[in-house]
């Protein structure tokens, strides 16, 4: 084997070793496709593309407003999530909310979903973030024990919301 033949090798082994890395615009298409799946899972809102499309670019069209990092294999993105970045009065600081995590049907269970979690907290820790908030599926107890494996807690808070209706 060629020095260059080897070194081609050595460098296709190492892209297809999955790494988390800051989404770009050119990934929107398998993003979207990932946030349509999680909303399936989900059942609380309906997949559409064109609106998953519109919230994803508002994102990685303006960093001040948060990141999405992926996990990619190759050139393939198998896993995301979506940190969007907001002031605490309670904490007196930065926080993070965190949406939007998902792990290709195809990948699970092999320690991808940890993987991008560690990558958060080290990314909140670097930026001097003061906490990460998640809201997960009441009904799905392995989504809440997993995220509790790494270190998130109940809150005393009850999330509500209202959906305002811009065609009123």
């Amino acid at each position: 084997m060629t020095d260059s033949a080897a070194a081609a090798l050595r460098k296709s082994a190492v892209s297809d070793v999955p790494r988390v890395e800051p989404a770009t615009i050119e990934d929107l298409p398998e993003l979207v496709e990932l946030v349509m799946d999680l909303f399936r899972l989900q059942g609380e809102y309906q997949p559409d593309p064109a609106a998953q499309e519109r919230g994803l670019a508002l994102i990685l069209e303006q960093p001040s407003r948060g990141r999405i990092f992926v996990l990619r294999n190759g050139h393939r993105i198998i896993g995301m999530v979506n940190l969007l970045f907001t002031i605490s009065t309670a904490m007196g600081g930065f926080v993070i909310q965190m949406e939007d995590v998902i792990i290709h049907p195809d990948h699970r269970g092999q320690g991808f979903g940890g993987k991008l979690l560690e990558h958060v907290v080290d990314f909140a820790r670097q930026k001097d973030f003061l906490r990460i908030t998640i809201l997960t599926d009441k009904i799905s107890a392995e989504s809440q024990n997993f995220f509790r494996k790494f270190g998130f807690e109940y809150s005393n808070m009850i999330p509500m919301r209202r959906v305002i209706d811009l065609s009123a």
